[in-house]
């Protein structure tokens, strides 16, 4: 134990001593027995009020923070709260911030999910993963596409979802009470209205578009791939038994589902879609990214698109 750690340790140590003998023994008498001098310990307590104070503003920036996003984490906080630091005249580091948080019982913790939305035994045509070798430089270059569940207290519901794989914003999604093809189709209608009014010219942002999703039926279908092709976007799908090659997608779930408590159970459909319209604005608006060098998905897929 360092020296640092040890004189601490002697300072708890008196001051649980000096509540015991209160009235028995004086201040004096009790540092002399730790090796301690009074003035000291006086000169401890003020540092130790100072940090809980410190603590406390700490707690007060992050928390308003996490009333729109509840599971940001330290990396992210730490960036997204520089100017609220900066206001308070806060100086905090990544492990201050940590170790506040740590204490306070307030770090988040990621949870693992396990669910099958995919069949893959069906008749319709499986096409080849075409997205291996890409390299991604622009929106609207590649789509992803997945499904996942959302509990509610009378069962699933689904939330199918299309992800812009450079600039991670969820440019189209629909919930649905169930795993028909209609689900997919109104997500990836969304997101090709949403092409037409962002960019200036609807045929030249779409130019050489591949969707890319796993296997499954609804994907496969003959109406779902017409609608591609009608548009002219090429057609990508996961290899069988590999579905590490659709991550991305899958990531984008774990998100909503981590960081926007859309693996709650919900009372019912509508209560469901009111809850993921809001998770997926804040995902899109507020939520920083890594991968994006710390910006917003919107920002980034408006300035490049």
């Amino acid at each position: 134990m360092c020296s640092g750690t040890k004189k601490k340790a002697k300072y708890l140590a008196l001051i649980k001593a000096k509540d015991k003998a209160k009235g028995f023994a004086s201040l004096t008498t009790i540092t002399h027995c730790f090796g301690l001098k009074r003035d000291a310990f006086y000169k401890y307590k003020d540092r130790a009020g100072k940090r809980l104070e410190l603590e406390q503003q700490i707690i007060n920036i992050v928390k308003k923070r996490r009333k729109s996003l509840p599971r940001e984490g330290v990396r992210k906080l730490k960036k997204s709260l520089h100017d609220e630091f900066n206001k308070a005249n806060l100086k905090v580091g990544r492990d201050t911030l940590f170790n506040v948080l740590r204490k306070h019982n307030m770090l988040t913790l990621r949870k693992k999910y396990s669910s099958r939305t995919t069949n893959s035994l069906h008749r319709f045509y499986k096409y080849k993963n075409i997205i291996k070798n890409v390299k991604v430089t622009k929106p609207n270059q590649v789509w992803l596409s997945d499904i996942t569940y959302i509990r509610t207290v009378k069962g699933f519901c689904y939330l199918a979802l299309i992800t812009d794989m450079y600039s991670r914003k969820i440019v189209g999604y629909d919930l649905s009470d169930s795993l028909e093809l209609k689900g997919c189709v109104r997500a990836l209608n969304k997101a090709l209205y949403q092409v037409k009014n962002t960019c200036t010219e609807h045929s030249r942002s779409i130019k050489q578009l591949i969707h890319h999703s796993d296997r499954g039926i609804q994907y496969c279908s003959n109406q779902y791939t017409q609608i591609l092709k009608r548009n002219r976007i090429n057609i990508s799908m996961t290899e069988e038994n590999h579905c590490y090659e659709n991550a991305l997608a899958e990531r984008v779930n774990g998100i909503l589902k981590d960081e926007f408590y859309l693996d709650q159970t919900f009372t019912d459909t509508a209560h469901a879609k009111r809850a993921t319209k809001n998770a997926i604005n804040l995902y899109n608006e507020i939520r920083l990214h890594l991968s994006l060098d710390y910006k917003i998905p919107n920002m980034v897929y408006k300035l490049t698109a």
